[in-house]
């Protein structure tokens, strides 16, 4: 699935996430989006897979255009290993994982069609997508301590990368986005990510993966720290003559109080005229109450 976004902006409740993206990557690519952390990364891998809306800029993903068709980029793209979005549970296992996820792509993921076919068909469908989506990330559920049994907590990091992106895989995404690819990995964990990110490239899905320090054979996109904040007030310049010190004013100094000037009774007489009515009318509206 193609790509493409000119000026992209996202912003937050803070401000600017990031500003000023561009991306043309064509169908396949693997597109590493680079900086440090904080500097909005996740917040552009959430607009381009249709889950956060793009404030400023132009974006095309495949024939969706963003921010209008938020939906239709949603039903292309999957989301793995994104901290607040696709946490596991460590309670459960990881084959319970596999078999919800497989569960809700049958419900809510399918087509009507699909729906109407017999339960033993849709069943070994749902089969197939698990044990192709387990291949696709790499993940032997022989090789873990108990098997699918495995509890999420017993996991390695590697491995619990591997089933977040198998449970990406599942709804057979052509856009995938990984957030943290490389979060608290060794070198050659590092290695083993991005050839697994490659090998998923290469078989024709569009992938993002968001890292600190992105491979020389990737697309990459870099973020920085772009903030909207509030200009600092600005003390006195050179120059500005700063208002010299009221001392005690003297009795010479303090204006004499002006008696009664003509016209002033009329005032008075007014102003009293004016509160009568307005008394009026409150009794008037309590009266009515």
């Amino acid at each position: 699935m193609r790509i493409a976004a000119e000026g992209l902006g996202v912003k937050g409740p803070r401000g600017w996430a990031v500003r000023g993206i561009s991306l043309d990557a064509e169908p396949g690519a693997l597109v590493a989006v680079e900086g440090p952390s904080g500097s909005g990364r996740t917040c552009l891998l959430l607009a381009l897979t249709g889950r956060m809306k793009v404030a400023e800029g132009t974006a095309a993903v495949g024939e969706a255009r963003l921010p209008k068709q938020l939906a239709a980029v949603r039903r292309v793209s999957a989301l793995a290993h994104v901290p607040g979005v696709t946490d596991l549970d460590p309670a459960l296992t990881v084959g319970e994982h596999l078999r919800e996820r497989a569960l809700l792509q049958r419900r809510f993921g399918d087509s009507l069609r699909g729906l109407l076919r017999p339960p033993g068909e849709r069943a070994a469908e749902a089969g197939r997508r698990v044990d192709a989506a387990l291949a696709a990330a790499g993940l032997d559920l022989d090789a873990l301590p108990k098997g699918p049994r495995t509890a999420v907590r017993d996991l390695e990091r590697l491995e619990a990368l591997r089933l977040s992106v198998a449970l990406a895989l599942i709804g057979r995404p052509r856009l995938l986005g990984v957030d943290d690819t490389d979060l608290k990995l060794s070198d050659d964990e590092r290695e083993e990510v991005w050839a697994l990110l490659r090998s998923l490239a290469d078989a024709g899905t569009t992938v993002l993966a968001v890292c600190s320090e992105a491979p020389e054979d990737a697309l990459r996109v870099s973020t920085g720290q772009i903030r909207d904040e509030e200009p600092a007030e600005q003390g006195p310049q050179a120059g500005d003559e700063e208002p010299a010190e009221e001392g005690p004013v003297t009795a010479d100094q303090q204006p004499a109080e002006e008696g009664p000037q003509a016209g002033d009774e009329r005032t008075a007489v007014v102003e009293d005229a004016d509160q009568g009515e307005g008394k009026a009318d409150a009794i008037a509206e309590t009266g009515r109450a």
